[in-house]
């Protein structure tokens, strides 16, 4: 598969990259000149497993490129504003004028169309209006954004990526290449099914902070430790529960048979926290090593490669950094090793080549500025 990219920030390089890590050929189509800025260094493991092309879409030569460039490609996505593809031309029918088959991708924070379509929005915003975000609990009760995960990535780079995937696949059969529209506050509300449908069986108060999830039950948060370190409980079974209790030497004081009732939660929750408070993260691991309860220490990000039973040698790459490995796994596969990003324009003579262009005409879109080299 080859895929072209048209060049963002955030959730649409989160999409190439997960295409380009599981096996498609992905072509970035970046702004000339945009090798030095902040976002290049910040999107450096975003950016990985692909090849960049230096291309001016202002420029008519450069919208033509783009548009040879996609005709021979089985998918497009870009993450501008509605309506701009159309402006460059370089839109939905633009492509599809040329190849009908393609799957051309969009990632926006509001969709499409609606009321909120042009505004502007980052993934607080759209965590704010899906309702994910009034649960999650910070400092002085406000709610607190879990960074740009929840949004940017789960709720809009996964989600387009899927998108792209089912696409194809109906692309192979019907000949047709379909929009795909998606939206991050599409993929965040996506996320919310399980607590709206909890809500609505009666086993979701309204009250943050009293729920099974959000930190109110005893057997579902984290607790610090005496040396300023976190544990995280997810003991949510009776069995799990019950190995919590007994290894926390607690079995008077909190009595299995009352897991479950909320009315005796808060007072559990300080029982459970004064007995976390009095040894060290280090000497709980220790403690809950080889018992099944569902405890484990809250892991620093930069010290997820050293730390915790080698879960950070299965899920990171040691680059001087912990670099995420690609996912999911494929039996009878090796897991493959991204090549890291390339500086913008890197390939921009290759790739023309590639699509049919002339030296005479590479060194032409050259010098009228339209691509770079590296």
């Amino acid at each position: 598969m080859r895929v072209i990219e048209l060049g963002g920030i955030g959730p649409g390089p989160f999409t190439g990259m997960m295409l380009a890590d599981l096996g498609a050929e992905v072509i970035r189509l970046d702004r000339p000149g945009s090798d030095g800025s902040q976002d290049m260094l910040s999107h450096q493991v975003l950016l990985r497993g692909r090849r960049s092309l230096a291309l001016d879409l202002k420029k008519p030569e450069g919208v033509e490129v783009a548009l040879r460039l996609s005709a021979a490609s089985n998918a497009v996505f870009e993450g501008f504003r509605p309506g701009v593809a159309e402006r460059l031309g370089i839109g939905p029918e633009d492509i599809h004028a040329r190849n009908s088959r393609v799957v051309y991708g969009r990632m926006t924070g509001w969709g499409q169309e609606g009321p909120m379509a042009h505004v502007a929005g980052h993934d607080i915003n759209y965590l704010a209006v899906s309702g994910a975000l009034h649960p999650l609990i910070g400092v002085e009760q406000a709610p607190s954004p879990p960074l740009n995960m929840l949004g940017d990535f789960g709720g809009g780079g996964m989600l387009l990526a899927l998108g792209l995937l089912a696409g194809l696949l109906e692309a192979r059969t019907t000949g047709v290449g379909r929009v795909v529209d998606a939206a991050i506050v599409d993929g965040v509300a996506l996320q919310t099914a399980m607590l709206h449908a909890m809500r609505n069986s009666g086993d979701w108060s309204e009250r943050r902070g009293t729920n099974l999830f959000d930190g109110g039950a005893p057997f579902y948060r984290c607790y610090e430790t005496s040396d300023g370190q976190w544990m995280a409980v997810g003991a949510v079974e009776p069995k799990f529960y019950e190995r919590l209790v007994h290894t926390l030497e607690l079995d008077e004081a909190l009595p299995a048979g009352e897991q479950y009732v909320t009315a005796n939660w808060e007072p559990a929750k300080v029982i459970v926290a004064d007995r976390f408070k009095s040894c060290s993260q280090a000497e709980w691991v220790d403690t809950f090593k080889g018992v099944d309860a569902c405890v484990t220490p809250v892991i620093a990000p930069w010290d997820v490669l050293e730390e915790h039973g080698g879960i950070g040698a299965r899920s990171y790459e040691n680059r001087g950094f912990p670099e995420p490995r690609p996912a999911p796994r494929f039996g009878g596969a090796p897991s493959p090793t991204p090549q890291a990003h390339r500086a913008v324009g890197s390939d921009s003579r290759r790739i023309l080549e590639e699509a049919g262009y002339s030296l005479d005409e590479i060194e032409q879109l050259v010098s009228s500025g339209v691509t770079a080299q590296a």
